[in-house]
């Protein structure tokens, strides 16, 4: 007879895929394949768009190879272009063979900020929506810092970054407050604060002491010199110290999750919030906290752009950061390298965009349509499991949505 204790009813047993956990490379496998499947479907997309792919088809039965051979060199030169706008080409206007990886790594700077961003509130269970008006909060700031300041050169750099980051920060803990005093959900109060944040700028363009003389346009008076973001590689390449900034940011966030006792706590309101306050921890004030850092690297995100790039603000500053760094961090699985590779891929597929619609006349709209199938595949691991025949086991992105969702 067995000696085996009875399993309480509910629980599967044991070696169920119930049970199973996801692991690291179970993971690593469903992105990976999640980004092959948006480059399949997207192979489709511009065969289906090419001229002479569709001519060929209208006699596909007589000579069914030109079809195929057609779609094959349009999905292969639109592929090649994108490749070398990204990561490498002889020749991009007049900026070298190092011009596509530069504009890769000044495309994936703020996405980087803004993914850690995003990821650190999700770890914490809150979904911060707002991450966009966030990078607006710390553009401004840090704008307005570096055109009326006067400081020597290092110190009015490091106080206009000190801005953007508290800006945003602000902007970030306002939402922690809310939730935390009154309960509001975070993903109504951050849609709406981006709507403050972008009629705010609106509005500081329109007055005199931020907008540029003579006043007929709407931007920003120009940063001072002395608050730019120094450049990595020098003229006329782009890319500057902002993307120093951003890896440090990362480390420091993994830090805070894996060794900081902020971070323990961070992590267990995210676990399960009434577990935590019942082990005595002040989930409202951990909200506060985690949605204040948040909105700080948002903040940094927007300063980078700033500082960095264009020198002044103007009413697109933000362009789709905060937004584009909610896929970042879904694609980079809420840890901070993971958001790293995650903002460089999708930098590239910015920078690697122009050059594919330049060279080939596949619209740069295709990078989008990739980054949405991305995060579709992503909050779908069944279906990638599925179509690429891996080893089932573990839950995906959704799952995690829907707890950050519901609390």
């Amino acid at each position: 007879m067995s000696t085996d204790a009875p399993a309480r009813p509910g629980t599967p047993p044991a070696g169920s895929p119930a049970r199973r956990r996801p692991g690291p490379r179970g993971e690593l496998l469903v992105t990976v394949f999640a980004v092959v499947g948006a480059l399949l479907v997207g192979a489709v997309l511009i065969a289906v768009g090419d001229a002479g792919t569709r001519a060929a088809a209208g006699y596909f039965f007589t000579y069914p190879w030109d079809t195929f051979t057609n779609a094959w060199y349009a999905v292969r030169d639109a592929y090649v272009a994108l490749l070398e706008g990204a990561l490498y080409s002889p020749d991009l206007s007049g900026k070298g063979a190092l011009g596509p990886i530069s504009e890769t790594l000044v495309n994936a700077t703020p996405l980087i900020l803004g993914g850690l961003a995003v990821a650190l509130a999700f770890r914490v269970g809150l979904f911060n929506i707002g991450a966009q008006g966030q990078v607006v909060l710390g553009a401004i700031v840090a704008a307005w810092l570096g055109f009326t300041w006067d400081l020597p050169v290092v110190l009015h750099l490091l106080v206009a970054l000190a801005g953007g980051l508290l800006g945003g920060a602000f902007w970030g803990g306002i939402v922690g407050w809310l939730k935390a005093r009154t309960g509001a959900h975070e993903v109504i109060t951050t849609i709406m604060l981006n709507y403050v944040a972008i009629n705010l700028l609106n509005f500081l363009l329109t007055i005199r002491g931020f907008q540029r003389p003579p006043y007929g346009q709407a931007i920003s008076e120009q940063v001072d010199a002395d608050a730019t973001l120094p450049p990595l590689l020098g003229s006329p390449l782009r890319v500057h110290a902002g993307l120093v900034l951003a890896l440090l940011a990362a480390v420091a966030v993994h830090w805070l999750f894996t060794r900081a006792r902020l971070g323990f706590r961070l992590r267990a309101v995210g676990a399960n919030a009434e577990a935590a306050r019942t082990a005595g921890m002040a989930v409202g004030r951990l909200q506060v906290v985690a949605m204040a850092l948040s909105g700080g690297l948002a903040g940094l995100a927007g300063a980078s752009q700033v500082l960095g790039v264009s020198g002044s603000v103007t009413g697109s500053v933000a362009g789709s950061i905060g937004f584009d760094a909610i896929t970042v961090a879904l694609l980079g699985r809420n840890n901070p390298y993971g958001v790293v590779a995650a903002g460089l891929l999708f930098g590239g597929l910015r920078a690697g965009g122009v050059q594919m619609q330049s060279a080939t006349g596949v619209p740069v709209d295709l990078v989008g349509v990739l980054q949405a199938l991305i995060v579709l595949f992503i909050a779908a691991p069944a279906l990638v499991r599925t179509v690429f025949r891996l080893r089932a086991g573990g839950s995906g992105v959704g799952t995690e949505l829907a707890g950050g969702w519901s609390r």
